[in-house]
């Protein structure tokens, strides 16, 4: 079963690649009406929850530059940062070499016991690493939804 996890993790990642790779760099800081942030904000925060799922509450080093949690974590906003962020290439290399950092660190560690129980803002908690890990997945699927309507309001403002 853990091969099944880790095989859809990868389609997901697939998925969230090959949306990034086709957004132009100018549409990464549009935020549209009825929208809090934009989409370079929504890939860079699929990428900061991963590494806290994957590696954080595992009391695991992180391998995301510090930037990544001030300008991506839960609650943030591109309206309040102070410091440029990434281009979204250089999102793209973080998730791309992500991917390969869970596909070494994950496997066996599922039925971890996380150090503390993690409650997410949704007020969903998860005891163990493949509890949080399988959640993400979710997660990542609406933002790539938020993402998808964003860009879908630029272009038809651009026309």
């Amino acid at each position: 079963m853990e091969h099944l996890i880790f095989k859809h993790m990868e389609t997901v990642k697939l998925i969230t690649e090959s949306s990034l790779k086709r957004i132009p760099e100018n549409a990464a800081d549009f935020i549209p009406e009825g929208f809090n942030n934009s989409i370079r904000w929504n890939f860079g925060h699929i990428v900061y929850i991963q590494e806290k799922i994957a590696f954080l509450l595992l009391n695991e080093k992180s391998g995301l530059p510090a930037s990544y949690e001030e300008l991506f974590s839960a609650g943030t906003s591109p309206r309040s940062w102070e410091q440029e962020p990434p281009s979204l290439k250089e999102i793209a290399d973080a998730l791309a070499d992500q991917k390969e950092r869970i596909l070494q660190f994950m496997p066996g560690r599922l039925e971890e016991i996380l150090p503390e129980p993690f409650t997410n803002k949704a007020g969903i908690t998860f005891h163990t690493a493949g509890e949080a890990f399988l959640f993400s997945f979710y997660h990542e699927a609406l933002h790539m939804e938020a993402i998808k309507k964003i860009y879908q309001i630029y272009r038809k403002e651009q026309v």
